[in-house]
């Protein structure tokens, strides 16, 4: 299977007793960089490799309106977020556990940046799936009838349609098998090539 992360911030938190007894600044506040409900995506497939560019272009979801995002094209991550979240997104994009035996979901770690002033909480999560090429798609009916019926498959999370590809996510692994069978069986579908192996 190949693999992505992703990053969401689930929480912020702020001590002002902390701040005002040891920081410079005493009304320093709540991070200003990450925001409640913020998303990140981590890939390493084709020329992407996010991790290497410390996840520049990585921010897929905010309400946040501002300029000078963190994680969009001008700036990486922050570094005291980055040195506490990067080792379990390389582990990730390996397809390795993140955190066994601690959590419930071996694929989930909870963790924060160590400002401790001011913490952002991360759930950095392992997303596994499959990558499909399929000939013979032409409308958007057939892209939801190749969707509905992949996602009848045991396993399968959910289908996402690309500009050439599509991705299959996974809660397990599916044989290759069972996915060309269920994507010809929806019509005059050929599969060109399934992908699951990290490049």
């Amino acid at each position: 299977m190949l693999h992505k992360v992703k990053l969401t911030v689930i929480d912020k938190k702020l001590y002002p007793q902390l701040q005002e007894q040891y920081c410079a600044d005493k009304n320093a506040g709540m991070c200003p960089c990450y925001h409640v409900g913020d998303e990140f995506i981590f890939e390493r497939y084709g020329t992407a490799d996010d991790f290497w560019h410390m996840g520049l272009n990585t921010l897929k979801q905010t309400a946040y309106t501002g300029s000078g995002m963190i994680a969009g094209a001008a700036f990486p991550h922050c570094s005291e977020a980055w040195d506490a979240i990067s080792r379990y997104i390389y582990t990730g994009l390996q397809g390795g556990s993140i955190m066994r035996g601690w959590m419930k979901d071996e694929r989930v770690m909870i963790a924060c940046c160590s400002d401790g002033t001011r913490p952002v909480i991360f759930k950095i999560e392992r997303m596994d799936y499959k990558v499909i090429d399929i000939d013979g798609i032409h409308s958007e009916n057939d892209k939801d009838q190749i969707k509905s019926t992949l996602e009848t498959i045991a396993g399968v999370k959910q289908v996402v349609f690309c500009e050439t590809y599509i991705e299959v996510y996974l809660h397990q692994n599916v044989e290759d098998t069972t996915l060309e069978c269920a994507v010809q069986e929806c019509g005059a579908y050929r599969v060109l090539k399934i992908d699951g192996d990290q490049k």
